[in-house]
Protein backbone atom coordinates (compact mmCIF):
# COMPACT_ATOMS: atom_id res chain seq x y z
CA UNK A 1 0.00 0.00 0.00
CA UNK A 2 1.51 3.53 -0.97
CA UNK A 3 0.87 6.57 0.92
CA UNK A 4 -1.82 7.59 -1.35
CA UNK A 5 -4.10 4.96 -0.34
CA UNK A 6 -3.94 5.67 3.31
CA UNK A 7 -6.23 8.63 4.47
CA UNK A 8 -4.46 10.91 6.28
CA UNK A 9 -6.81 12.84 8.49
CA UNK A 10 -5.87 16.36 8.53
CA UNK A 11 -4.54 18.32 11.66
CA UNK A 12 -6.55 18.85 14.57
CA UNK A 13 -8.38 22.30 15.21
CA UNK A 14 -8.32 22.01 11.19
CA UNK A 15 -11.71 22.58 8.98
CA UNK A 16 -13.39 19.68 8.45
CA UNK A 17 -12.29 17.84 5.25
CA UNK A 18 -13.99 15.37 3.00
CA UNK A 19 -15.92 12.32 3.89
CA UNK A 20 -13.51 9.30 2.65
CA UNK A 21 -17.13 7.32 0.80
CA UNK A 22 -15.98 5.46 -1.81
CA UNK A 23 -15.42 6.24 -5.27
CA UNK A 24 -16.90 4.08 -8.07
CA UNK A 25 -15.01 3.53 -11.39
CA UNK A 26 -12.12 5.82 -13.30
CA UNK A 27 -14.47 5.79 -16.26
CA UNK A 28 -15.16 9.58 -16.42
CA UNK A 29 -18.23 8.55 -13.54
CA UNK A 30 -18.34 8.42 -10.16
CA UNK A 31 -19.94 7.08 -7.05
CA UNK A 32 -19.66 9.20 -3.82
CA UNK A 33 -21.68 9.24 -0.84
CA UNK A 34 -24.42 11.71 -1.20
CA UNK A 35 -24.33 14.29 1.94
CA UNK A 36 -20.99 14.45 2.55
CA UNK A 37 -18.52 17.64 2.02
CA UNK A 38 -17.63 16.13 -1.26
CA UNK A 39 -21.03 17.13 -2.70
CA UNK A 40 -23.05 19.06 0.02
CA UNK A 41 -20.03 22.01 0.49
CA UNK A 42 -21.64 25.20 0.63
CA UNK A 43 -24.98 24.89 1.87
CA UNK A 44 -26.41 22.60 -0.74
CA UNK A 45 -29.21 20.29 -0.33
CA UNK A 46 -28.47 17.15 1.39
CA UNK A 47 -28.94 13.66 1.10
CA UNK A 48 -33.00 13.57 1.09
CA UNK A 49 -32.64 15.45 -1.69
CA UNK A 50 -30.00 13.86 -4.13
CA UNK A 51 -31.16 10.55 -3.08
CA UNK A 52 -34.02 11.10 -5.39
CA UNK A 53 -33.96 10.38 -8.69
CA UNK A 54 -36.32 12.99 -9.95
CA UNK A 55 -34.83 15.67 -7.80
CA UNK A 56 -31.18 14.66 -9.78
CA UNK A 57 -32.68 14.83 -12.67
CA UNK A 58 -34.00 18.22 -12.56
CA UNK A 59 -30.61 19.15 -11.73
CA UNK A 60 -28.82 17.95 -14.31
CA UNK A 61 -31.36 19.73 -16.26
CA UNK A 62 -30.94 23.03 -15.15
CA UNK A 63 -27.13 22.69 -14.60
CA UNK A 64 -27.24 21.71 -18.16
CA UNK A 65 -29.52 24.70 -19.65
CA UNK A 66 -27.59 27.02 -17.50
CA UNK A 67 -23.87 25.89 -18.79
CA UNK A 68 -24.82 25.66 -22.15
CA UNK A 69 -26.38 29.68 -21.71
CA UNK A 70 -23.37 31.09 -19.70
CA UNK A 71 -21.11 29.50 -22.39
CA UNK A 72 -22.57 31.05 -25.30
CA UNK A 73 -22.37 34.54 -23.47
CA UNK A 74 -19.29 34.06 -22.46
CA UNK A 75 -18.15 33.13 -26.53
CA UNK A 76 -20.65 36.18 -27.04
CA UNK A 77 -18.38 38.62 -25.07
CA UNK A 78 -15.21 37.57 -26.52
CA UNK A 79 -16.57 37.56 -30.13
CA UNK A 80 -17.03 41.17 -29.34
CA UNK A 81 -13.76 42.45 -27.71
CA UNK A 82 -15.59 42.68 -24.26
CA UNK A 83 -13.91 41.05 -21.38
CA UNK A 84 -16.08 42.35 -18.41
CA UNK A 85 -19.14 40.59 -17.80
CA UNK A 86 -20.09 41.92 -14.12
CA UNK A 87 -21.05 39.41 -11.73
CA UNK A 88 -24.54 40.54 -10.70
CA UNK A 89 -25.27 40.22 -14.50
CA UNK A 90 -23.98 36.64 -14.95
CA UNK A 91 -26.47 36.12 -11.72
CA UNK A 92 -29.32 37.54 -12.85
CA UNK A 93 -29.13 35.81 -16.51
CA UNK A 94 -28.45 32.87 -14.38
CA UNK A 95 -31.66 33.05 -12.50
CA UNK A 96 -33.87 33.70 -15.49
CA UNK A 97 -32.34 30.80 -17.24
CA UNK A 98 -32.93 28.42 -14.12
CA UNK A 99 -36.71 29.86 -13.80
CA UNK A 100 -37.22 28.87 -17.05
CA UNK A 101 -35.71 25.45 -17.46
CA UNK A 102 -37.30 24.59 -14.53
CA UNK A 103 -40.82 25.54 -15.89
CA UNK A 104 -39.83 23.88 -19.02
CA UNK A 105 -39.26 20.36 -17.04
CA UNK A 106 -42.22 20.43 -15.40
CA UNK A 107 -44.50 21.14 -18.74
CA UNK A 108 -43.03 17.73 -20.25
CA UNK A 109 -42.96 15.97 -16.96
CA UNK A 110 -46.92 16.74 -17.09
CA UNK A 111 -47.38 16.21 -20.88
CA UNK A 112 -45.62 12.46 -20.63
CA UNK A 113 -46.68 11.70 -17.09
CA UNK A 114 -44.18 11.46 -15.73
CA UNK A 115 -43.19 12.49 -11.81
CA UNK A 116 -43.16 16.08 -11.13
CA UNK A 117 -41.32 17.85 -7.69
CA UNK A 118 -43.14 20.19 -5.43
CA UNK A 119 -42.56 23.93 -5.79
CA UNK A 120 -40.23 23.57 -2.53
CA UNK A 121 -38.02 21.08 -3.66
CA UNK A 122 -37.78 22.74 -7.15
CA UNK A 123 -36.63 26.13 -5.46
CA UNK A 124 -34.16 23.90 -3.06
CA UNK A 125 -32.57 22.88 -6.62
CA UNK A 126 -32.35 26.11 -8.33
CA UNK A 127 -30.64 27.21 -5.58
CA UNK A 128 -28.34 24.35 -5.22
CA UNK A 129 -27.54 24.92 -9.00
CA UNK A 130 -27.17 28.84 -8.30
CA UNK A 131 -24.41 27.94 -5.24
CA UNK A 132 -23.09 25.38 -7.35
CA UNK A 133 -22.12 27.46 -10.34
CA UNK A 134 -21.23 30.63 -8.16
CA UNK A 135 -19.81 29.16 -5.42
CA UNK A 136 -16.91 26.59 -5.55
CA UNK A 137 -19.44 23.67 -4.42
CA UNK A 138 -16.96 20.77 -4.25
CA UNK A 139 -13.57 22.61 -3.48
CA UNK A 140 -14.94 24.54 -0.71
CA UNK A 141 -14.48 22.49 1.77
CA UNK A 142 -10.73 21.78 0.89
CA UNK A 143 -9.79 25.62 0.69
CA UNK A 144 -11.83 25.90 4.00
CA UNK A 145 -8.80 23.71 5.90
CA UNK A 146 -5.71 26.75 6.19
CA UNK A 147 -3.75 23.21 6.48
CA UNK A 148 -3.78 22.40 2.93
CA UNK A 149 -1.29 24.19 0.88
CA UNK A 150 -1.42 22.65 -2.77
CA UNK A 151 -4.56 20.69 -4.58
CA UNK A 152 -4.27 18.58 -7.57
CA UNK A 153 -7.07 16.63 -8.81
CA UNK A 154 -7.01 13.95 -11.97
CA UNK A 155 -10.46 13.51 -12.52
CA UNK A 156 -11.81 11.37 -9.57
CA UNK A 157 -8.68 11.36 -7.70
CA UNK A 158 -7.76 14.10 -5.73
CA UNK A 159 -4.61 14.66 -4.08
CA UNK A 160 -3.46 17.23 -1.32
CA UNK A 161 -0.31 17.99 0.24
CA UNK A 162 -0.45 19.85 3.85
CA UNK A 163 1.40 22.30 5.56
CA UNK A 164 3.48 19.76 7.33
CA UNK A 165 4.50 18.14 4.26
CA UNK A 166 1.86 15.66 4.31
CA UNK A 167 -0.09 14.03 1.23
CA UNK A 168 -3.11 12.44 1.19
CA UNK A 169 -6.05 11.40 -1.60
CA UNK A 170 -9.12 12.14 -0.46
CA UNK A 171 -12.78 11.75 -2.31
CA UNK A 172 -13.80 13.21 -5.38
CA UNK A 173 -15.08 16.84 -5.06
CA UNK A 174 -17.69 16.34 -8.37
CA UNK A 175 -19.76 13.40 -9.17
CA UNK A 176 -17.85 13.38 -13.01
CA UNK A 177 -14.90 14.67 -14.92
CA UNK A 178 -18.21 16.23 -17.01
CA UNK A 179 -18.87 18.05 -14.20
CA UNK A 180 -15.21 19.03 -12.99
CA UNK A 181 -14.65 20.41 -16.37
CA UNK A 182 -17.78 22.64 -15.73
CA UNK A 183 -16.55 23.23 -12.35
CA UNK A 184 -13.49 24.63 -13.85
CA UNK A 185 -15.40 26.63 -16.86
CA UNK A 186 -17.64 28.66 -14.36
CA UNK A 187 -14.94 29.44 -12.14
CA UNK A 188 -12.40 30.84 -15.00
CA UNK A 189 -15.57 32.37 -16.22
CA UNK A 190 -16.06 34.96 -13.29
CA UNK A 191 -12.43 35.15 -12.26
CA UNK A 192 -10.08 38.28 -12.13
CA UNK A 193 -11.02 41.14 -14.84
CA UNK A 194 -11.79 39.61 -17.62
CA UNK A 195 -13.25 35.87 -18.24
CA UNK A 196 -11.07 32.95 -19.30
CA UNK A 197 -12.02 30.42 -21.74
CA UNK A 198 -12.19 26.60 -20.93
CA UNK A 199 -12.86 24.43 -23.74
CA UNK A 200 -11.95 22.01 -26.39
CA UNK A 201 -10.53 25.42 -28.14
CA UNK A 202 -8.84 26.55 -25.23
CA UNK A 203 -7.54 23.57 -23.19
CA UNK A 204 -5.39 24.83 -21.30
CA UNK A 205 -6.34 27.69 -18.28
CA UNK A 206 -5.17 29.64 -15.57
CA UNK A 207 -7.05 32.32 -12.80
CA UNK A 208 -7.59 33.07 -9.44
CA UNK A 209 -10.17 32.24 -6.83
CA UNK A 210 -11.28 34.93 -4.70
CA UNK A 211 -9.29 33.76 -1.88
CA UNK A 212 -6.17 34.60 -4.07
CA UNK A 213 -5.99 30.55 -4.61
CA UNK A 214 -4.01 30.17 -7.82
CA UNK A 215 -5.60 27.26 -10.42
CA UNK A 216 -4.62 25.54 -13.28
CA UNK A 217 -6.68 23.40 -15.39
CA UNK A 218 -6.63 21.29 -18.73
CA UNK A 219 -8.35 19.31 -20.41
CA UNK A 220 -8.89 17.67 -24.03
CA UNK A 221 -5.19 17.33 -24.46
CA UNK A 222 -5.13 15.16 -21.57
CA UNK A 223 -7.00 11.65 -20.55
CA UNK A 224 -8.85 13.62 -17.76
CA UNK A 225 -9.46 16.93 -16.68
CA UNK A 226 -6.85 18.03 -14.45
CA UNK A 227 -6.56 20.74 -11.75
CA UNK A 228 -3.99 22.03 -9.69
CA UNK A 229 -4.30 24.51 -6.84
CA UNK A 230 -1.72 26.05 -5.39
CA UNK A 231 -2.92 28.75 -2.43
CA UNK A 232 -0.62 31.00 -0.72
CA UNK A 233 -0.78 30.56 3.12
CA UNK A 234 0.58 34.20 4.02
CA UNK A 235 -1.31 37.05 1.82
CA UNK A 236 -0.14 39.56 4.25
CA UNK A 237 3.73 39.11 5.14
CA UNK A 238 6.92 40.84 6.25
CA UNK A 239 10.29 40.23 6.27
CA UNK A 240 9.70 39.78 10.61
CA UNK A 241 7.22 37.37 10.19
CA UNK A 242 9.84 35.28 7.20
CA UNK A 243 12.01 35.33 10.00
CA UNK A 244 9.33 33.74 12.78
CA UNK A 245 8.43 31.09 10.39
CA UNK A 246 12.10 30.14 9.96
CA UNK A 247 12.85 31.04 6.19
CA UNK A 248 15.67 33.28 7.40
CA UNK A 249 17.17 35.01 10.76
CA UNK A 250 18.09 38.21 12.55
CA UNK A 251 20.73 39.36 10.01
CA UNK A 252 19.24 38.20 6.39
CA UNK A 253 16.35 40.00 7.58
CA UNK A 254 18.26 43.32 8.31
CA UNK A 255 19.73 42.83 5.13
CA UNK A 256 17.38 42.51 2.48
CA UNK A 257 14.99 45.22 3.89
CA UNK A 258 18.47 47.65 3.52
CA UNK A 259 18.34 46.59 -0.29
CA UNK A 260 14.93 47.52 -0.54
CA UNK A 261 15.68 50.28 0.79
CA UNK A 262 18.51 51.14 -1.18
CA UNK A 263 16.42 50.50 -3.72
CA UNK A 264 18.66 47.50 -5.08
CA UNK A 265 16.97 45.99 -8.13
CA UNK A 266 16.26 42.10 -6.50
CA UNK A 267 15.73 38.89 -8.60
CA UNK A 268 13.66 35.97 -6.33
CA UNK A 269 14.61 32.67 -7.63
CA UNK A 270 13.94 29.03 -6.92
CA UNK A 271 11.64 26.19 -7.77
CA UNK A 272 8.32 25.59 -8.02
CA UNK A 273 5.92 26.31 -4.63
CA UNK A 274 9.29 27.48 -2.74
CA UNK A 275 7.67 30.80 -1.34
CA UNK A 276 8.98 33.17 -4.18
CA UNK A 277 5.38 35.22 -4.40
CA UNK A 278 5.28 35.08 -0.74
CA UNK A 279 9.29 36.65 -0.05
CA UNK A 280 8.51 39.13 -3.02
CA UNK A 281 5.45 40.24 -0.50
CA UNK A 282 8.14 40.45 1.99
CA UNK A 283 9.97 42.38 0.15
CA UNK A 284 7.38 44.87 -0.81
CA UNK A 285 6.20 45.21 2.64
CA UNK A 286 9.31 47.68 2.77
CA UNK A 287 8.52 49.73 0.35
CA UNK A 288 7.45 53.17 1.85
CA UNK A 289 3.56 53.70 1.47
CA UNK A 290 4.12 57.26 -0.77
CA UNK A 291 5.85 55.07 -3.63
CA UNK A 292 3.71 54.45 -6.78
CA UNK A 293 4.07 50.63 -8.00
CA UNK A 294 3.21 48.96 -10.96
CA UNK A 295 2.90 45.20 -10.84
CA UNK A 296 2.51 43.24 -14.07
CA UNK A 297 1.46 39.49 -13.66
CA UNK A 298 0.39 36.42 -16.02
CA UNK A 299 -2.76 35.90 -12.97
CA UNK A 300 -3.23 38.57 -10.46
CA UNK A 301 -1.39 36.47 -7.61
CA UNK A 302 0.60 39.59 -5.22
CA UNK A 303 -2.14 41.65 -3.96
CA UNK A 304 -0.03 44.29 -3.38
CA UNK A 305 -3.11 46.99 -4.13
CA UNK A 306 -5.60 45.29 -1.40
CA UNK A 307 -3.71 47.13 0.98
CA UNK A 308 -4.74 50.60 1.13
CA UNK A 309 -2.52 51.56 3.62
CA UNK A 310 0.51 49.84 3.09
CA UNK A 311 0.52 50.70 -0.51
CA UNK A 312 -2.06 53.16 -1.45
CA UNK A 313 -0.87 54.33 -5.14
CA UNK A 314 -0.78 50.44 -6.78
CA UNK A 315 -1.60 49.87 -10.19
CA UNK A 316 -2.27 46.01 -10.71
CA UNK A 317 -2.17 44.84 -14.23
CA UNK A 318 -3.03 41.50 -16.08
CA UNK A 319 -1.74 39.56 -19.02
CA UNK A 320 -4.96 39.18 -21.24
CA UNK A 321 -5.14 35.89 -23.82
CA UNK A 322 -6.28 36.27 -27.01
CA UNK A 323 -10.16 35.66 -27.42
CA UNK A 324 -12.12 32.99 -29.71
CA UNK A 325 -10.79 34.66 -33.03
CA UNK A 326 -7.28 34.73 -31.82
CA UNK A 327 -7.35 38.34 -31.07
CA UNK A 328 -7.02 40.83 -28.28
CA UNK A 329 -3.96 39.08 -26.34
CA UNK A 330 -1.81 41.49 -24.34
CA UNK A 331 1.06 39.93 -22.85
CA UNK A 332 3.20 40.33 -20.06
CA UNK A 333 6.36 42.24 -22.15
CA UNK A 334 4.06 44.62 -23.36
CA UNK A 335 2.17 45.55 -20.08
CA UNK A 336 5.73 45.94 -18.91
CA UNK A 337 6.30 48.63 -21.65
CA UNK A 338 3.06 50.16 -20.34
CA UNK A 339 4.36 50.45 -17.24
CA UNK A 340 6.96 52.86 -17.98
CA UNK A 341 4.60 55.07 -19.06
CA UNK A 342 2.74 55.11 -15.68
CA UNK A 343 5.61 57.39 -13.71
CA UNK A 344 6.46 54.20 -11.54
CA UNK A 345 8.72 54.48 -8.65
CA UNK A 346 9.30 50.86 -9.15
CA UNK A 347 8.06 47.80 -11.53
CA UNK A 348 7.38 44.65 -10.20
CA UNK A 349 6.80 41.80 -12.15
CA UNK A 350 5.35 38.75 -10.31
CA UNK A 351 7.26 36.02 -12.37
CA UNK A 352 9.36 36.13 -15.32
CA UNK A 353 8.47 33.35 -17.87
CA UNK A 354 9.55 35.29 -21.52
CA UNK A 355 10.82 37.37 -23.62
CA UNK A 356 9.29 40.43 -20.59
CA UNK A 357 12.67 39.82 -19.40
CA UNK A 358 14.38 42.52 -22.27
CA UNK A 359 11.58 44.98 -21.04
CA UNK A 360 12.31 44.64 -17.32
CA UNK A 361 15.62 45.25 -17.05
CA UNK A 362 14.83 48.06 -19.39
CA UNK A 363 13.06 49.18 -16.68
CA UNK A 364 15.56 48.18 -13.65
CA UNK A 365 18.37 50.09 -15.79
CA UNK A 366 16.51 53.35 -16.40
CA UNK A 367 15.14 55.23 -13.42
CA UNK A 368 13.25 52.46 -11.84
CA UNK A 369 15.58 51.55 -9.47
CA UNK A 370 14.36 49.21 -6.55
CA UNK A 371 12.37 47.20 -9.08
CA UNK A 372 12.04 43.53 -8.44
CA UNK A 373 10.84 40.10 -9.99
CA UNK A 374 10.47 36.38 -9.70
CA UNK A 375 12.30 33.83 -11.61
CA UNK A 376 11.94 29.41 -11.44
CA UNK A 377 15.66 28.46 -11.33
CA UNK A 378 17.15 25.94 -9.16
CA UNK A 379 20.49 27.94 -8.47
CA UNK A 380 21.32 31.64 -7.96
CA UNK A 381 23.86 30.93 -10.84
CA UNK A 382 21.24 29.20 -13.08
CA UNK A 383 19.12 32.17 -12.81
CA UNK A 384 21.32 33.98 -15.49
CA UNK A 385 21.27 31.13 -17.70
CA UNK A 386 17.73 31.05 -17.75
CA UNK A 387 17.69 34.93 -18.24
CA UNK A 388 19.82 34.43 -21.34
CA UNK A 389 16.85 31.71 -22.43
CA UNK A 390 14.28 33.86 -22.54
CA UNK A 391 15.80 37.03 -23.96
CA UNK A 392 16.82 35.36 -27.32
CA UNK A 393 12.44 34.26 -27.12
CA UNK A 394 11.67 38.27 -28.03
CA UNK A 395 11.33 40.31 -31.60
CA UNK A 396 14.45 41.67 -30.49
CA UNK A 397 16.47 38.17 -30.22
CA UNK A 398 19.37 39.32 -28.03
CA UNK A 399 22.38 37.22 -28.29
CA UNK A 400 23.94 35.88 -24.78
CA UNK A 401 26.48 38.72 -24.99
CA UNK A 402 23.85 41.36 -25.33
CA UNK A 403 21.49 40.23 -22.58
CA UNK A 404 24.72 39.41 -20.35
CA UNK A 405 25.56 43.19 -20.53
CA UNK A 406 21.93 43.96 -20.12
CA UNK A 407 21.11 41.89 -17.24
CA UNK A 408 24.27 42.94 -15.66
CA UNK A 409 23.61 46.69 -15.62
CA UNK A 410 19.83 46.43 -14.37
CA UNK A 411 20.29 43.08 -11.96
CA UNK A 412 21.82 44.16 -8.26
CA UNK A 413 21.10 40.75 -6.83
CA UNK A 414 19.12 37.35 -6.87
CA UNK A 415 18.22 35.80 -4.04
CA UNK A 416 17.35 32.24 -4.28
CA UNK A 417 15.26 29.78 -1.78
CA UNK A 418 15.17 26.23 -1.28
CA UNK A 419 14.45 23.53 1.15
CA UNK A 420 16.41 23.00 4.25
CA UNK A 421 18.00 19.39 4.46
CA UNK A 422 15.89 16.94 6.12
CA UNK A 423 13.26 19.45 6.27
CA UNK A 424 10.69 18.99 3.71
CA UNK A 425 8.04 20.90 4.91
CA UNK A 426 10.39 24.02 5.20
CA UNK A 427 11.60 27.34 2.90
CA UNK A 428 14.82 29.15 3.33
CA UNK A 429 16.74 31.36 1.83
CA UNK A 430 19.60 29.77 0.85
CA UNK A 431 21.90 32.11 -1.83
CA UNK A 432 22.18 35.57 -2.54
CA UNK A 433 24.48 36.66 -5.32
CA UNK A 434 25.63 40.50 -6.02
CA UNK A 435 25.98 41.35 -9.88
CA UNK A 436 29.14 42.81 -10.89
CA UNK A 437 29.61 42.53 -14.74
CA UNK A 438 29.30 40.99 -17.42
CA UNK A 439 31.92 39.03 -19.37
CA UNK A 440 30.69 37.89 -23.02
CA UNK A 441 28.93 34.74 -22.05
CA UNK A 442 29.04 35.02 -18.25
CA UNK A 443 27.99 37.52 -15.89
CA UNK A 444 29.84 38.17 -13.31
CA UNK A 445 28.83 37.58 -9.56
CA UNK A 446 29.61 37.02 -5.78
CA UNK A 447 27.34 34.87 -3.91
CA UNK A 448 27.50 37.05 -0.70
CA UNK A 449 25.49 34.52 1.42
CA UNK A 450 25.99 30.78 0.52
CA UNK A 451 24.09 27.67 1.77
CA UNK A 452 25.77 25.91 4.49
CA UNK A 453 25.43 22.38 5.42
CA UNK A 454 21.91 22.64 5.78
CA UNK A 455 21.13 24.69 2.44
CA UNK A 456 20.39 28.12 5.32
CA UNK A 457 22.43 30.89 3.65
CA UNK A 458 25.14 32.28 5.92
CA UNK A 459 27.54 34.51 4.82
CA UNK A 460 29.92 33.99 1.65
CA UNK A 461 31.87 36.66 -0.08
CA UNK A 462 32.61 40.14 1.47
CA UNK A 463 30.12 42.70 -0.37
CA UNK A 464 32.09 45.64 -2.68
CA UNK A 465 32.66 48.52 -0.35
CA UNK A 466 30.56 50.77 -2.71
CA UNK A 467 27.35 48.78 -2.01
CA UNK A 468 28.50 47.97 1.89
CA UNK A 469 28.13 51.85 1.94
CA UNK A 470 24.86 52.29 0.45
CA UNK A 471 23.35 49.51 2.78
CA UNK A 472 24.20 51.39 5.48
CA UNK A 473 23.10 54.73 4.21
CA UNK A 474 20.12 52.90 3.91
CA UNK A 475 19.61 51.75 7.55
CA UNK A 476 21.22 48.55 7.92
CA UNK A 477 22.92 48.06 11.38
CA UNK A 478 27.04 48.12 11.56
CA UNK A 479 25.99 45.54 14.32
CA UNK A 480 24.68 43.11 12.06
CA UNK A 481 27.70 43.53 10.17
CA UNK A 482 29.97 42.69 12.73
CA UNK A 483 28.23 39.60 13.35
CA UNK A 484 29.06 38.60 9.52
CA UNK A 485 32.78 38.43 10.49
CA UNK A 486 35.06 39.20 7.06
CA UNK A 487 32.43 41.71 6.08
CA UNK A 488 32.95 44.25 8.48
CA UNK A 489 36.05 46.07 10.49
CA UNK A 490 35.24 49.08 12.40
Amino acid sequence: MNEFERETPPPSGSAPGPSSGPAGPSNGKVRVTLGTDVTDPAGLPGASLYEDATTERLRQRLRHQLSKRLSERVRAHGSSGQSQWPETERRALAEAVLADAAEEYAREQLTKGGPVVSRDVEQQVVQAVLNEVFGLAGLEPLLRNQDIENININGDRVFVRYADGRRAQLPPVVASDAELTQLIRDLAARSGVEERRFDRGSPGVSFQLPGGERVFAVMAVTARPSVSIRRHRYRTVSLGKLRRLGAIDRDLEAFLGALVRARKNLLVTGGTAIGKTTLLRALAAEIPPWERLVTVEDVLELGLDADAVAHPDVVAMQAREANIEGEGAITQAELVRWALRMSPDRVIVGEVRGPEVIPMCNAMSQGNDGSMATLHASTSRGAFTRLAAYAVQGPERLSVEATNLLVASALDFVVHLDRPRGEPASRVVSSIREVIDADGQQIVSNEVFRPGSDLRAEPGVPLRTETLDALVAAGLDPEALQRLGQWWSP
